[in-house]
This record gives C-alpha cells, structure tokens and sequence, in this order.
C-alpha cells in the first residue's frame, strides 16, 4: 500500500512532486531557491500529529507514522523563510517520486526553533525564557578547538578557556567555577546534580553536535538543581537519511591536530551515526601535553504507531597537564611558561541514554533511562601554592526520566507532567603530597597523607508540571511548579577531624527540598515586534565537594542552599528583512550564594554562604544583511553583579562591593562575507571584547580587560572537498582568560593563547 500525497502551499496553490516510499511514511529533499543546492537542518513538521523531521547533510528527511487524510506540514530553517503545506494522503497502490521543498534565503537570522525551554520543539517568538541556539551548520563551519569558539557567540553567553578544553562560564553570573549551571546532552544531565564539575563542556563532543541552545537564568520547571545561572544543551546529530561519511582533519601552529570523523545512513525502520574525535597538543605552554578521545554512537528506531527508540553511547576520554598561573610580568614576557609541570588531569565519561517516544495527534509520552559514569584524576595547579593534593573521584549514575505532554482544548495549550529519579554513588579519595622545587618552578613530588576518604551517595526525586497556553492569537502564556528533594548519604572511611586545614566531618545525611515555581508570556504584538517576560524560582543544593571536603572550614555540612529569584524580559523582532534583534533584560536576587573565600591570615580557601548577591544587566543580540551578500552579527552584554550583604569574618564587611572576575561588558561581533569565485566560499572576521573587573571581593585590584580579533574563511576544491583557514588572536595579543589576586602572590592570571593557525582539511560524501 502506498499513499498519493498532494502538496499545496498555504494559500492552496499546487506544488509539484509527491512520495511514499513505505506506508504511512513521507520522504523528500529540502533545497534552496536559489542555486537548487540541499538545506541540512531543516525542520520539517507535521503539527497536528506532533510528527516531525530534520533535514540531513543533503537535504533528505523522512518522517514515519503519517496516516491518511489532510495535514498542515510547517517547514522552517534558520536563515531561510518559513514554508507552509497542507498534504492530503490517499490510500492506494503504488509509489510516486519523491517531494521537493524550495526554500527562499531570509537574512534575518535570529528567528529559529529551540526544545530546551518545553521539551518539545517550539518557535522562539514564543517562549517567554531568554534563550539562545547556535545550528550545528554554524557549529561546522566555526569548527571550534575549544568551546568558547562557539558558546561566545550567543547573547549574554561567556565562556573562558582555563586549558585546553577546561573553561570557566559566565552566564548571569561572574566568570565562575561555581555549580550554577545545568549542562545537558539531549536533555539529559550530562552529571549528577551532586558531583558537578565546571568543566563539564568537555565530557561532551562539541564540535560535532547537532545544535547548543542555552536559557539564561533559572531554568524553567523542567529543570531543577544548578539551573541557577543557566542551562547548556548540546543536542547529537541524528543519522542522515542515506549513506553519508564526513571526516575533517586539522593542525595549527601551535602543535595541535584533530581528526574529526561521521559515518551515518538509515535502512527500512533503523538510522545508525557514528562521530569521532581525535585531538592532540595544542602544548604552546611548557609541559601542557594534551590528548583526546571522544565518540558517540546514536541509534534510531521507528517502532511504528507513533512509537520511537533513540539510544546514545557517549564516551570521551581526556588527557591534560595542567598549567599554572603566572605573574603579570610573565604574562608581557614569557606566556608560555608553567610553573607546575608536574600537575596533571585525566577524565574519563560514560553516558548512556535510550529514550523512548510515543506520540498520537494529542500526546506524547517520554520515557528516558540512563547510566552515567565519570571518573576524575586529579593533581590541581591552583592548589599547589597554599594546599598540594592529589586526589581521585568519580560517581556512577542509574536514573529515569518521565515526561508526557497533553494537548487541553480547554485552554487552547498543553500539559506536560513530568518525573526525575535520579541515584548517583560517589567517592572520593585525596592525599595530601610534599613538592619538592626548584625556585618558582615545582619539579618534583610524592604522596603523604590521606586526608580523605569517603563514599557520597546523591538521590534525587524531582516531579513537575508545566502548563503552555494560547489564549489568543500572539500570546503565549506559560506557567509551573518543581519540586526537588534531594539527599546525600555520606560515609568517611577516615575519622572525624575537627581541627587543622583538612577537617572532616563525620558520618551523615544531609537533605535539602524546594518549590519552585515559574511564569512567563510572550507576545507577538505584530509579526515584526514581540515582547516577552517572566518570573523564576529555582535553587541548588551545595555539591559534594562543598559538603563533605571540609578544609579549614568550622563546618560545610550546615551550608545551606542556595536560591534564587529571577525577573527578566526584553523584546525580539526585525526590521524589514535586513536586520533581526532580541534585547532582554534581567533582574535576578541569589539568597545564601556559595562562595570561595581566601582566607588572609593563611591564604587557604573556605566554602561560605555569602548572605544575597545581586546580577542585573542588559543582553543583546543583532543580526544584519548588508548589499553584496555580507552578513554581520553582533551581541553584547552590560551586567552589574554585587555583593549585598556578605560578613566573611565579623570585622569584615563586603557588602555593596562587585563581585570578582565579573566583568561588566562582553561583547562580540562577526562580519562574514563570500570569497569572489568561489561558490560556497566564504571568510568572517571577528571581534571579541571582555572588559575590565576587579580580581578579589575588597575590590582592590583590578584587570583591565582585552580585545582580540579572530579571522576563518573556507573554499571549496573539488566536489565534496573544502579548505579551512583560521587564524585566532590575529594581532598576537598578550592577556588573560582568568584573572585573580592573592594577598600573598599578587596577581595570578591564566595566559591566553597567542596567535595560532589552523589549517583543516574537510571532505564529505554522501550518496
């Protein structure tokens, strides 16, 4: 049996072409206007039936479980106008060829489809959260080495390399270590709430996702502990419709070479994609050797009924030395040296996930199992002045999320229910080490004693619900509550210490509960102007090194949680079809924040409360298309971040100071224009600026910010070949990435890279 599909745009005008290779199941090619070439990345959705595809590498896509009769099908991409279709499938015989879908450019390109902010994918225009998305398209075309490349091109987004992948996040809040932000993998945790790691971004494989989209602020009632300053979702790369193998092999001035591999096709109910990457070097620094090994395996499966499997393997491997800071003076004379060779770091993660998908013309039900495990291996550089340690520490996973989105006629919107168990065991085993130097520099270092040793046990039961509604055409109101219970279970192989810079608690459980609510409207007023807004609780539970590495602390497992109040709101649109903007504003009050604070009389280091902290700021993005096919973009953000009432000590008061390594403008802007005579061929030049913050909370000292300049450019060369180039700091600027000041060493910064080439090589085939 096959099926006769007759395509009408909106106004009900014919177009051409039809198919149905299997029953129930539409399949074509999404292409461009204007050169006929495939549109990767489209989005292809049929509505009514909650059924919908993405266009890959080529342009093909399919999408199973269509019955017959009259459907509406929406197809969309970013940079290209919206298409609109109504289908009518017939019953019958036979096979027809296969449908093709023009689209025509659109140079406003800050429109697009995001699911974090619901889980389901929706428009931006209507969501009442302040979110950003960067395609995967881009994401090829910037093939970022680190990921700050990339996330630094979303508005009121601020990622700073710490090493070679390691980085520090900003996102409403300082540039910051501290577990405020949700990192997601197909929206799934990539870690346990409790055992959070700044670095997380590099358990993930970036470089070859599908897409990143982040919320700013709290998160909504979907997600719960740490979506405090925001959430990060990097989505994985479905298989393509046939037979397709990428491969990028690159190297830069620097040392550094990355082999970045795709395999992928689908045949009858199955689509299997396979992504690696190999990386090494990038060793600018003295002993900062580095390598890397990541792969993710996804498989698809279309049951039938409007039922889906989709499974995902992630694993990477990470290998780094780890760099010390420098000196100012170091920093204008010799970037490159490493006070700390002998510091190191190796990760190692594991993610599994299978989530399956059951969706009729009203609901869909999501049931999601994983597995987690992630290990880490660490000697800290930062540590090694005040505090030597190595330590090792890891945490296993088993978890389940539920989810089920209802369509309500009643209040023209949708339901969704939702359930999140998690139970993650962790340990931890650190030792106290004797390093032997030689000056600056520590050469070499052997184990004393164990400081601690303990098993943590994190469990977390976390039920939702979310009401989306359109009470009327434009408006788009949406409304929730989250409750989080969550607990730590935790056993010392050591005794209690109640003295000395290694105290240790004794054996405890520790909970922590919380409802959250949040609100939020958007509003198209006219198709070119939307306005939006919104109000979200949230919190977080302190981490388990917070909680139970006491240090010198008189106690961490009294700290209590951190929590938070979040206004934001702004406006989105464009201006005729050159220019396309989205400007928001926040307002967001943190209760009893955790922060690090250096301690004057020995220089070690305590977990506190810090009573309130404020963030305020301004975040905006714009997009233009000028004469002769130049595009540029731009985003900036204007932030205040204060301490409101903070007493580290009772003769010491911080209260109205800013907060440190909070700058109080970011900002970025791009200008990409094509390469004369070469179709496809294109080069951007870039700007990014960080200004100028005090490096400690007495706000004393200050850093006075950098500008750099970065230039990429890719040509074709022969059929499914391309050339890349990029250059990053093109004028050799010498600064910092993280800057911080220590009453006994001064000022300690974290140099940046100097100029660095990279050449790359891309091919791609597909059938």
């Amino acid at each position: 049996m096959a099926v006769i599909v007759a395509l009408g745009v909106l106004l009900g005008s014919p177009i051409p072409g039809h198919t149905l290779q299997e029953p129930g199941t539409l399949t074509g090619t999404v292409v461009s206007s204007d050169d006929g070439s495939g549109l990767s990345s489209a989005l292809i959705r049929a509505p009514d039936l909650g059924r919908y595809a993405v266009s890959d590498g080529s342009g093909r896509f399919r999408i199973a479980g269509i019955p017959p009769g009259e459907h509406r099908l929406e197809v969309e991409r970013i940079g290209y106008r919206s298409v609109t279709l109504t289908a009518t499938l017939e019953e019958t015989w036979g096979e027809a060829p296969s449908l093709e879908i023009p689209m025509d450019p659109d140079p406003v390109v800050l429109s697009g489809l995001v699911v974090s902010v619901s889980g389901e994918l929706q428009r931006r225009a209507e969501s009442a959260a302040s979110v950003g998305r960067v395609s995967g398209e881009t994401i090829r075309e910037v093939n970022p080495a680190h990921p700050a490349e990339i996330m630094n091109r979303i508005p009121g987004v601020w990622v700073s390399p710490t090493s070679t992948e390691g980085h520090m996040t900003a996102i409403r809040q300082p540039i910051t270590t501290q577990p405020v932000y949700l990192f997601l993998e197909d929206g799934v945790p990539t870690r346990s709430p409790g055992f959070f790691n700044h670095n997380a971004l590099y358990e993930v494989n970036v470089p070859q996702a599908d897409r990143i989209e982040v919320i700013r602020g709290p998160g909504t009632s979907l997600y719960g502990s740490d979506a405090i300053g925001g959430v990060i979702d990097v989505g994985t790369r479905a298989a393509s419709v046939d037979p397709e193998f990428a491969g990028t092999l690159e190297g830069n001035s620097l040392g550094f070479t990355r082999l970045l591999a795709t395999a992928s096709g689908s045949r009858n109910n199955d689509g299997l994609r396979l992504d690696l990457n190999l990386t090494e070097g990038d060793d600018w620094r003295d002993n900062s050797e580095y390598d890397r090994r990541s792969a993710t395996l996804r498989w698809d499966r279309t049951l039938g009924s409007g039922r889906s499997l989709r499974t995902t393997a992630t694993w990477s491997s990470v290998y780094q030395e780890d760099p010390s800071v420098i000196s100012r003076e170091d920093l204008a004379s010799d970037p490159s040296v490493n006070y700390h060779p002998i510091t190191y770091r190796s990760v190692e993660a594991l993610r599994i996930t299978s989530r399956f998908e059951r969706r009729t013309d009203r609901s869909v039900v999501q049931v999601t199992p994983f597995f987690r495990w992630n290990t880490l291996d660490l000697m800290p550089s930062w540590m090694l002045n005040f505090d030597p340690v190595i330590y090792e520490s890891g945490h296993a996973s088993t978890g389940l999320m539920l989810r089920y989105h209802q369509d309500v006629s009643g209040i023209r919107g949708r339901v969704t229910t939702g359930l999140d168990l998690d139970r993650s065991p962790g340990n931890r085993t650190e030792d106290r080490i004797a390093v032997s130097r030689d000056g600056s520099f520590a050469v070499e270092w052997e184990r004393a004693d164990r400081i601690y040793d303990y098993e943590a046990v994190f469990r977390g039961v976390s039920p939702y619900v979310q009401i989306n509604s359109n009470p009327w055409p434009g408006l788009h109101l949406s409304g929730g509550v989250r409750y989080d219970d969550v607990a730590f279970d935790y056993t010392s192989a050591l005794t209690p210490l109640q003295d000395g810079p290694h105290r240790r608690p004794a054996n405890t459980r520790v909970t922590y509960s919380n409802l959250g609510p949040s609100l939020g409207a958007a509003w198209s007023i006219v198709d070119e102007l939307g306005v939006f807004a919104s109000f979200r609780e949230s919190f977080r539970s302190p981490s388990e090194g917070q909680l139970f590495r006491q240090g010198a602390a008189e106690s961490t497992v009294s700290l209590n949680p951190v929590r938070s109040r979040s206004l934001d709101g702004g406006f989105r649109g464009n201006v005729g079809e050159r220019l396309g903007y989205e400007i928001s504003f926040f307002h967001m009050d943190v209760q009893d924040d955790i922060v690090s604070f250096q301690r004057p009389e020995d220089g070690l280091r305590e977990s506190l409360n810090a009573g309130r902290t404020r963030h305020r700021g301004l975040e905006a993005g714009l997009s233009f298309h000028l004469p002769g096919d130049l595009v540029a973009d731009a985003t900036w953000t204007r932030a205040s971040h204060e301490y409101v009432e903070w007493k580290p000590r009772p003769n010491q008061d911080l209260g109205g100071n800013r907060m440190e390594q909070a700058p109080r403008d970011l900002a970025s802007a791009r200008l990409r224009a094509p390469l004369p005579g070469l179709d496809g061929g294109h080069m951007e030049l870039e700007w990014v600026s960080m200004g100028e913050f005090w490096m400690d909370p007495t706000n004393e000292n200050r850093y006075e910010g950098h500008d750099l300049w970065n230039l990429r450019a890719e040509a074709p060369l022969v059929r499914g070949m391309a050339v890349q180039l990029r250059v990053l700091n093109l004028l050799d600027e010498a600064y910092a990435e993280r800057a911080s000041y220590n009453p006994f060493r001064g000022a300690e910064l974290s140099p940046g890279k100097p100029q660095a080439v990279f050449v790359g090589l891309r091919y791609r085939w597909a059938r």
